[in-house]
């Protein structure tokens, strides 16, 4: 049993592309498929699938790498907020990652977006992670 499933979602994710795996699984929840929905949106990973069962379901996800260097297209993938320390960011103060070369993932009232979506909708939220 697992306290904070986010951080469990990225350390699953984190481990397999520096272990040079091509697909993780991951037990499914909403929150998990929306990141997972970003990630691909903004080319982190390859692709990923949805798979129903009747207790839980799973993720599984194809990671992506670089065709030449053979490096994973995730160089860093870190969590912000914590369950014991929660970070929230308003509209005006939302983090940029990596100068806007990396994305910010934030919860955010009007469902889970990246940090550029939610500065253009004008809202804020908490701050989930960095992926760079």
């Amino acid at each position: 049993m697992y306290t904070d499933p986010i951080a469990d979602f990225l350390t699953r994710v984190r481990n397999a592309s520096k272990a040079g795996h091509r697909v993780v699984d991951i037990p499914a929840s909403n929150l998990k498929r929306e990141m997972t929905k970003i990630l691909f949106d903004q080319g982190y990973i390859l692709s990923y699938k949805f798979e129903e069962d009747k207790v839980q379901g799973n993720i599984k996800i194809a990671l992506k790498y670089d065709p030449q260097t053979k490096e994973p297209v995730i160089r860093k993938i870190e969590r912000i907020s914590k369950p014991g320390l929660r970070k929230y960011a308003g509209a005006d103060e939302l983090p940029r990652v990596l100068n806007g070369l990396g994305i910010a993932i934030i919860s955010t009232s009007h469902g889970v977006m990246t940090g550029k979506q939610a500065q253009r909708d004008n809202v804020g939220g908490e701050v989930l992670c960095y992926v760079y």
